[in-house]
């Protein structure tokens, strides 16, 4: 499970990728059973983007997997992702953005992102990962 320390590297190499794109965002970051360790938004990002940033950690924890995995699950069963969208009282966020933190095979957590384009968020996301020493799949 991430320490506090160690999701707060994480924001701190989210950020870092994020001020290169020139794109102010909110980055979650959530232990691997969905409670959230740490929050941040950038100066400029949209209000909303911390509350989407921390749905789309959440399924990626939730999952172990890219929440972008979940959005192409759930593409063809719309009724069903509303139905998980209220069963977990609006936290399953089935869109690009967030990626799981693995060290080796075990899963540390997430880390969200929302500001950018779902791609942005999801680069942002995996670099700042690799940066910090760790990947975001089974190694």
């Amino acid at each position: 499970m991430l320490t506090h320390d160690q999701a707060l590297s994480l924001l701190a190499a989210a950020r870092a990728e994020s001020d290169q794109l020139g794109i102010p965002m909110s980055f979650a970051v959530m232990d691997p059973y969905g409670h959230l360790v740490a929050l941040a938004r950038m100066d400029g990002a949209p209000w909303i983007s911390a509350e989407v940033a921390q749905g789309k950690a959440w399924t990626a924890a939730a999952y172990g997997m890219p929440s972008a995995g979940q959005k192409s699950k759930m593409d063809p069963l719309p009724n069903f992702a509303t139905a998980l969208t209220e069963m977990t009282h609006g936290r399953f966020t089935p869109q690009p953005g967030a990626v799981p933190v693995y060290d080796g095979d075990r899963l540390l957590g997430a880390l969200g992102a929302s500001g950018g384009t779902g791609q942005q968020d999801e680069d942002v996301c995996s670099a700042a990962v690799q940066a910090a020493g760790w990947t975001t799949a089974v190694s």
